[in-house]
């Protein structure tokens, strides 16, 4: 078993090798009204009258109870969850972008496009990156009339700086001289992420641009392998709740079932990837909205370890919440997305710390052992269909391929959601003033008014120590089973359904704060401690409604889940890859002007 030293010597600002105390799961269901229509907007201008009631609300909600938590004093605070692995290769040479594993093409009719079918097509000269942008321009673009039929997914499409670059990769094709397998495939990134000549709006009506007009760093590395940025995608308003239901910019509806959400805040890139239109998309993940997304929508979906170190060209963040991470329809594509974006950002000092993830072979799990470490009391609160697919998936894992289940228990789980909450909330409303506040939706200027403005210092500091005392926690936990993956189901509810259909096209929108606590629930612990996770795909329910399987993994392991998702690929969806809408009109074939040509 790896000591001490091992870990001091294997990453920076790793925690302290501590196990926490032995608390019993409580989790009390929340008990908020769900509002829509009027009636939100009635209660929202009520509670954002009076600093009184705001208070009212923010103690009913049990904020100011977590300073009262047992065992926070032992801890010292820890505003940043960033850990840095060391580089395990230091000195070897890099691997160049055409000598990174490539992704193997579809299986079948009834799989998505993968980057291969479409670096295949483009070498083969039988279609180029131009064709595919042009058959893809008039679906998505929004300032159209009439506006295209998926252009709900996207902000927008600046068309000139698309056909340029589309234009760039048809010439190397044609040269035989493409960057990468990405070269002219079509990619798409979440409005929260600067991109040059786009501005920058957070789904909201605001403008948050960045004054220096720069690409973030990781779509800066896409560009660079030829990817074509075909736009910037819809999201949650200013990125605070899981359904991407946007009063803004509209509502992107879930291809799989229209009756539901895509899941948010990165619900358009969830969109786009799971509708055909792109195989690889960003996310930003401020809670799980790279992973509830991906879950939602049936793909595969990646937080990262590195925190917001590669946010912009050469500048650190201080918030410590948030990720970028790829979405995708393939774990081959999602592997080669995040082994090209995550290169270390020499300009930022943290990101320049990282190992290259440019690698060929990821590294054999520790000791040989594989372990899957669940904590019973936290997962079985799963919807039955849920828990289900959970157990079967488990059971797979185990037959097929050689894992050891553990019990494990994590203390405070359900007061860890609660100071994560708080944390975001806090930092988000420390950037929006109150002006701007009464231009976003009814929704969040109830969130902001009542979660984001009454947290004292204390309340901070001690929702700063229960991070601590959770990443030590999870730290033991690596430390005695080397290699393991702490599994639940990404969301403990199949996927979240449409309350009414004036819900997305009212005006007003809805606000279901204990539905959106529920679908937080497993995947806010991984962006509260800064740890990577991803999410596979693992069955639909009867309502064809995709179901997602999440492993959370010790830091820096970015590597070992995607080796775990590559293991799970047949079995966890049915054999063959994950699969695509039933619905054709959800669904966007490309590539279908080119099948019969093959």
């Amino acid at each position: 078993m790896p000591d001490q030293e091992v870990y001091a010597n294997a990453f920076f600002h790793r925690p302290q090798i501590r196990q926490g105390p032995d608390v019993p799961y409580k989790n009390e269901a929340g008990s908020n009204p769900v509002l829509r229509g009027v009636a939100l907007a009635a209660v929202s201008k009520i509670i954002s009258s009076s600093t009184l009631i705001q208070s009212v609300f923010w103690r009913l909600n049990g904020f100011d109870k977590l300073k009262d938590t047992k065992h926070l004093d032992e801890y010292e605070i820890r505003l940043d969850p960033t850990v840095v692995p060391r580089s395990l290769t230091a000195g070897d040479p890099t691997p160049s972008l055409t000598e990174l594993p490539p992704p193997r093409p579809r299986a079948s009719n009834t799989n998505y496009y993968t980057c291969a079918d479409y670096h295949e097509l483009y070498k083969s000269g039988k279609v180029t990156p131009s064709d595919v942008i042009e058959s893809l321009l008039p679906l998505i673009r929004r300032d159209t009339q009439p506006a295209g039929p998926y252009s709900v997914a996207f902000i927008d499409s600046k068309v000139d700086l698309v056909r340029a670059a589309a234009k760039a990769s048809t010439e190397r094709y044609r040269a035989g001289n493409p960057l990468s397998v990405l070269d002219g495939v079509p990619l798409a990134v979440k409005d929260e992420v600067d991109l040059k000549g786009y501005k920058k709006t957070l789904g909201s009506k605001l403008d948050f641009t960045d004054k220096e007009d720069r690409t973030a760093w990781c779509v800066q590395k896409w560009q660079e392998a030829g990817a074509v940025i075909i736009g910037k995608t819809n999201m949650h308003e200013v990125g605070l709740d899981t359904s991407n239901n946007n009063q803004t910019w509209g509502t992107p509806l879930n291809p799989h079932n229209n009756g539901y959400y895509t899941g948010g805040s990165s619900g358009g890139s969830g969109f786009v990837v799971a509708a055909g239109i792109c195989p690889v998309a960003l996310g930003v993940d401020g809670g799980g909205s790279i992973r509830l997304p991906s879950a939602f929508c049936g793909i595969y979906g990646l937080k990262t370890t590195h925190g917001r170190i590669s946010a912009r060209v050469g500048k650190d963040w201080v918030d410590s919440v948030v990720v970028q991470g790829p979405m995708a329809c393939s774990i081959d594509d999602l592997a080669l997305g995040y082994r090209v974006m995550a290169q270390p950002d020499p300009g930022a000092m943290r990101s320049s710390g990282f190992p290259n993830s440019l690698v060929k072979e990821p590294p054999s799990p520790a000791n040989g052992k594989k372990y899957l470490g669940i904590d019973r009391s936290w997962v079985n609160r799963s919807d039955k269909v849920v828990l289900d697919m959970f157990n079967a998936a488990v059971d797979a894992y185990v037959k097929s391929h050689g894992y050891e289940v553990v019990d494990i228990k994590i203390p405070y789980i359900p007061q860890g959601q609660k100071a994560h909450a708080l944390t975001i909330l806090s930092e988000s409303r420390s950037q929006i003033t109150p002006q701007k506040i009464t231009k976003l939706s009814w929704h969040n200027q109830l969130l902001l008014n009542v979660a984001g403005s009454h947290a004292t210092a204390q309340d901070l500091i001690y929702s700063q120590k229960l991070r601590n005392l959770l990443m030590c926690h999870l730290a033991w936990l690596f430390h005695e089973y080397p290699g393991m993956m702490i599994l639940t189901p990404t969301t403990p509810c199949a996927g979240w359904k449409i309350g009414k259909p004036s819900d997305v096209t009212s005006g007003y929108g809805v606000s279901d704060g204990d539905m959106s606590l529920r679908t937080m629930e497993y995947v806010y612990l991984a962006n509260f401690t800064g740890n990577p996770a991803i999410t596979c795909p693992m069955g639909y329910t009867e309502e064809n409604v995709p179901v997602g399987l999440m492993a959370m993994g010790d830091w820096g392991s970015e590597e070992h889940l995607i080796a775990f998702g590559k293991e799970g690929e047949s079995f966890l969806a049915g054999g063959g890859g994950i699969q695509r809408p039933k619905d054709e009109k959800m669904w966007i074939d490309v590539l279908a002007g080119k099948k019969s040509e093959e």
